[in-house]
């Protein structure tokens, strides 16, 4: 299977050199970018759903929260001008922006803020980062341009969280409908969704800093098929992929001086995630079998074309407390097939493996299930398309196993929550999250993130891959595309043309 998808790869690849070098861009506006993705949002509210996808297209250009996330992962200014923290670490005092409106004119301010956090925080809310707002005891809003949140109890991460696009900012009167007609304050508002091809904006001529937005429109269009994308960027028909899929391609585009490619790093930890909550692998030793029979640097190399960082944990490689865990089970099929025998399937185990459209899945899971079969794991591919997979594994929890990135930023608290889709319940690793939430001084977090990590290592939650990186080719003249995602997001205000 391998040496055959090699060939086609390789053929397809010199039909492409062979194509005449069209003029990239020679008729693209100067005020226009059309932008490739792999995956197309399932819904435009990115407070009612944990695809990726919709952050790309939202975050940072139809809505905006209290504070952004910067290219280098900092804490900025955004509708909050500034801020202050009591001593004590429980009240932020957020001072919001003069002169700004959304996108249907209504003027932001302090009430609406109050309202996005309480829908957030009620029983029936169905935001994917409830951690962020579960802490809230109170929202003061003693004047339009003041917001005062007091929490329960200490929250290392707040601030950080408010950053998300779990936490941007609504106006009441357009909730309903922002699932598919969004409506907020950021510098591009919403035009069109071709479903299954694209979605329009254009600058929004009452943001407050109009005046340094070129880009007045930008399109989104979604390509899943790697070599589509590689067709339609050597085309001229997009102006950059954010996140190319065709690895094995991108020494064409470095050596083609109309493009500029760059690879960064992602906060995606990808994994093959395994269902704790029922057999085969509710039992530790299945689990550590999987962990003995992956061979990263086979996943990396065939898959990825070399490009990945691999983990031994979840966690991301980008931060100080990382640990290097990725020795705690080697690549050992003896030791898989025993662990196998001792667990009580001497002739090993049928299982399916759902497979989700990106490349790092869809090329990872051939070589995966090649491995696991080496130690008598047989693993049936289902490939599911994404809105399957967010309602059938992820929302249902009716999968074996399945492939995934995570890419939000310090997100190994998803493993304390109880109806996670790999429902990991383990009550001493939800104590330790709960210590890390209300511990404030770094080098104490830190130190409890390094246990969190061997934690799960031990465990064996999840066969933990590697970093999914970031390879982003645009045209060489448009600059301002983010080389890193600290957060998936791809802010239009920042591009322009040279």
């Amino acid at each position: 299977m391998t040496k055959i998808w090699i060939r086609t790869v390789a053929a397809a690849l010199l039909a492409i050199v062979g194509l005449a070098a069209a003029p990239l861009s020679a008729q693209t506006p100067r005020d226009t970018v059309t932008l490739g993705m792999a995956l197309e949002p399932p819904t435009l509210d990115p407070t009612t759903g944990a695809a990726q996808a919709i952050r790309e297209v939202t975050l940072g250009n139809i809505f905006e929260g209290l504070v952004r996330i910067d290219a280098q992962g900092r804490i900025q200014p955004g509708l909050a001008e500034s801020w202050g923290i009591t001593p004590d670490g429980l009240t932020y005092t957020f001072r919001l922006r003069a002169g700004v409106t959304f996108h249907n004119g209504v003027a932001f301010e302090a009430a609406h803020v109050k309202a996005t956090f309480e829908r957030a925080m009620a029983p029936d809310s169905t935001n994917a980062q409830k951690w962020i707002f579960q802490p809230i005891a109170s929202i003061a809003t003693p004047d339009p341009r003041t917001v005062a949140i007091t929490l329960r109890q200490p929250m290392a991460n707040f601030l950080f969280g408010l950053g998300w696009g779990d936490a941007v900012i609504f106006e009441p009167s357009t909730i309903a409908n922002n699932r598919t007609n969004p409506v907020g304050t950021g510098p591009y508002r919403f035009v069109r969704w071709a479903r299954g091809d694209r979605i329009e904006l254009e600058r929004y001529d009452g943001y407050r800093d109009r005046a340094n937005l070129p880009i007045r429109r930008a399109v989104f269009r979604f390509m899943s098929d790697p070599q589509a994308q590689m067709a339609a960027l050597r085309a001229g028909d997009i102006d950059g992929v954010t996140n190319f899929g065709a690895y094995e391609a991108v020494d064409l585009f470095r050596n083609d001086p109309r493009f500029r490619v760059t690879v960064g790093n992602t906060e995606g930890e990808t994994i093959l995630a395994l269902n704790n909550g029922r057999p085969p692998f509710n039992d530790v030793r299945v689990r550590r079998a999987v962990a003995h029979a992956i061979d990263r640097a086979a996943i990396i190399q065939g898959a990825m074309s070399g490009f990945g960082t691999p983990i031994g944990s979840h966690f991301s490689p980008n931060h100080a407390a990382y640990v290097d865990l990725t020795g705690t089970y080697p690549h050992d099929p003896a030791r898989a097939r025993a662990l196998l025998a001792e667990a009580g399937h001497p002739n090993g185990l049928q299982v399916t493996l759902r497979l989700p459209p990106p490349v790092y899945a869809r090329r990872g899971g051939e070589i995966i299930a090649a491995q696991l079969a080496a130690v008598g794991i047989r693993a049936t591919i289902e490939p599911v398309e994404f809105a399957q997979w967010l309602q059938q594994v992820f929302q249902r929890r009716d999968f074996d196993m399945t492939i995934i990135s995570h890419t939000e930023p310090l997100d190994i608290d998803i493993y304390a929550r109880e109806t996670y889709y790999f429902s990991y319940a383990k009550p001493e690793f939800r104590a330790l999250i709960e210590r890390i939430n209300a511990t404030v001084d770094e080098t104490q977090r830190n130190a409890l993130y390094q246990q969190a990590q061997r934690m799960l290592a031990e465990d064996s939650v999840n066969g933990f891959l590697f970093m999914l990186p970031k390879v982003t080719i645009t045209a060489a003249a448009l600059q301002g595309v983010w080389a890193n995602w600290p957060i998936p997001a791809n802010p239009i205000a920042e591009m322009r043309w040279q």
